[in-house]
């Protein structure tokens, strides 16, 4: 039997899932670049934060904390509300990019989750551009 490690676990757990949400949304809201982005958001950004590190607690391999609270994910029925096209995705996947870069997620890693990511956030788009 394979002894395989989670992302989870790989990333540094918990407190990294919850410096990863934080960083993301702070790039979010300050950079200009992700105006677009952050304009598809509520004012405060608590609970869109909550809900995305709950939901990559999960994602990553750790307490499904998301499903817990939620029921499943159903990222793509969740996101039909929201116009989301490749600016949308890209500012996504770039905001994450960088909050992966600067909390310090090993460039192995970063790789193999930015597809994931690109992957996730490319399956959101539900309109032309």
């Amino acid at each position: 039997m394979e002894n395989s490690t989670s992302t989870y676990e790989k990333i540094g757990g918990d407190a990294v899932v919850g410096q990863l949400a934080d960083r993301f949304y702070q790039l979010m809201d300050s950079v200009p670049q992700f105006a677009e982005l952050r304009a598809m958001h509520p004012a405060s950004l608590q609970g869109s934060r909550d809900k995305l590190y709950m939901f990559l607690s999960g994602w990553f391999g750790g307490p499904d904390l998301f499903v817990e609270q939620f029921g499943h994910p159903r990222l793509r029925a969740r996101h039909m509300p929201f116009a989301i096209g490749t600016q949308e995705r890209d500012q996504w996947v770039a905001c994450m990019v960088l909050a992966m870069e600067d909390i310090g997620i090993e460039k192995t890693l970063r790789s193999k989750l930015l597809e994931n990511f690109f992957n996730t956030a490319d399956f959101m788009r539900n309109k032309e551009g």
